[in-house]
C-alpha cells in the first residue's frame, strides 16, 4: 500500500491524502491531490511528464497549473573549472527545499508515532488510520510552530 499526500507549501500541513495499492505510480494520483486554489505544484523527478496525463490536460484548472518538477540528478550537467554559481543545481536545490515539506508529515508518522508497517486490513481500513495519523501530525507541527491559536479559534 502507498499513501500519497498533498501538503501546503506555506504551512507544511497535509491537506489531502489518498491510498492506493503499491503498484500504482505516484503521478497517477496527482490530480486527486491538487486543490482548487493551487496555482503551483512541486514534485520530485518521479512526476516528470505529469502535465501530459489526460486527466490533467483535459481539465482547464489543472492544465493552467505551473508544475515545478525536479529533474533527474543524472540530467544536471556540472561544468568543470567554472567559477561562480552552478545555476542548474541551484534551481533544483530551491525546488527541492519546497518539495521536501511533504516528507515532514511522513517523518512524524513514522518516527514520533512509530507507524512503520501497514497491517494487512485493506486499503479502506488502513486509510481510516492514516487520516487520524496525518491529522495528528498536523497538530504536532502546529504545536511545534507555536500556532495553537489557529485551532483554538476555529
Amino acid at each position: 500500500m502507498k499513501v500519497h499526500c498533498g501538503v501546503d507549501a506555506g504551512t507544511g500541513y497535509v491537506h489531502t491524502i489518498t491510498g492506493t495499492s503499491a503498484n500504482v505510480h505516484d503521478s497517477a494520483e496527482t490530480a486527486k491531490l491538487i486543490r482548487e486554489d493551487d496555482i503551483v505544484v512541486y514534485g520530485d523527478s518521479g512526476y516528470l511528464g505529469v502535465a501530459q496525463h489526460e486527466e490533467i490536460k483535459n481539465d482547464p484548472h489543472l492544465s493552467a497549473i505551473d508544475f515545478r518538477i525536479n529533474r533527474r540528478p543524472s540530467s544536471i550537467k556540472l561544468q568543470d573549472g567554472t567559477l561562480g554559481i552552478n545555476w542548474d543545481k541551484y534551481i533544483e536545490s530551491r525546488k527541492s527545499s519546497v518539495r521536501a515539506k511533504v516528507e515532514h508529515p511522513f517523518l512524524i508518522v513514522k518516527k514520533q508515532f512509530g507507524y512503520f508497517k501497514v497491517a494487512y486490513r485493506g486499503i479502506a481500513k488502513n486509510m481510516n488510520r492514516f487520516h487520524v495519523l496525518f491529522a495528528s501530525a498536523n497538530l504536532v507541527m502546529c504545536i511545534r510552530g507555536g500556532r495553537t491559536e489557529e485551532f483554538c479559534n476555529a
